[in-house]
């Protein structure tokens, strides 16, 4: 997971279900836990991003099977920030080899651009985006690896801060013209997706969707232009999902865990369920 505040998530995490599932891990500290939102903890305001639905889609279609994900995004990043002798850079490459010593690595989720809507970084995007992904790859040895990339949202000229974003439409075709002509990189549309009041973040239940289609692209390698029919109906199928045991039990030792059940009431709960 790769890029800045759209990719770590900003979500608000009261306004969508919780995602919650022992075959979906999340790295920490070099270690696979299970995954628990807000993933890609880079800011105090960090959130629901589109890593969760991703891996739960995933794992619709591979139920006896975990995936693993890996934060590195952080926000309100540019691609110099990015730039293959930085700190994010070399962090990022740090923590795939890491999960690289216990698992194999599937694909990197990428979204970034908002921190280079000016518009000469914009026109030069697509050189200096080149570059990262070529090092990326290289220092991983991971040559064919699928990259998904996520465009940048229709709403950023209708936010707090539009003026900035008036050459979005520049960095989201620069994208898009770099999945065409790189092998094994897809483009994911982010159009009709909503923000948070700030115009600038992608919502909890729009990641949620957009998580469902950057899953589409990486399992049908080809670029997503434009909304899938039955992204909702797969969300709906997720939250519907069926809880193991030992899933419920984990459910409620966070919930007492972080003050929210009672020592009495969690009792009462854990002796439910058998």
């Amino acid at each position: 997971m790769i890029g800045q505040s759209n990719m770590a998530g900003r979500g608000f995490i009261k306004e969508v279900p919780v995602i919650y599932n022992h075959n979906i891990k999340m790295l920490r500290n070099g270690n696979w836990q299970t995954m628990w939102e807000p993933i890609n903890y880079d800011r105090p305001n960090a959130g629901v991003g589109l890593a969760a639905s991703f891996a739960a889609a995933w794992q619709l279609k591979n139920q006896t099977s975990e995936i693993g994900l890996i934060p590195c995004a952080d926000g309100g990043t540019s691609l110099d920030d990015w730039n293959v002798d930085g700190v994010l850079f070399k962090n990022a490459v740090f923590q795939a080899k890491l999960a690289q010593k216990t698992s194999t690595l599937k694909g990197i989720l990428w979204h970034q651009g908002e921190s280079d809507c000016e518009l000469n970084n914009a026109n030069h995007y697509r050189e200096k985006f080149s570059t990262i992904i070529q090092a990326l790859r290289d220092e991983l040895e991971v040559s064919d690896i699928p990259l998904i990339i996520g465009g940048l949202g229709d709403f950023l000229t209708q936010g707090i801060y539009g003026e900035y974003f008036e050459s979005y439409t520049i960095v989201n075709q620069e994208l898009e013209k770099f999945a065409e002509n790189n092998e094994n990189c897809y483009f994911v549309t982010a159009s009709g997706l909503n923000a948070n009041p700030d115009g600038i973040h992608i919502n909890a239940n729009s990641q949620r969707i957009f998580g469902i289609r950057y899953f589409e692209s990486f399992q049908t390698k080809q670029s997503i232009l434009k909304p899938l029919e039955n992204e909702e109906e797969i969300i709906e199928t997720i939250y519907k999902r069926q809880l193991t045991i030992d899933e419920k039990k984990g459910l409620l030792d966070i919930k007492f865990s972080t003050g929210n059940l009672s020592l009495e009431n969690y009792k009462i709960e854990v002796s439910k369920l058998g």
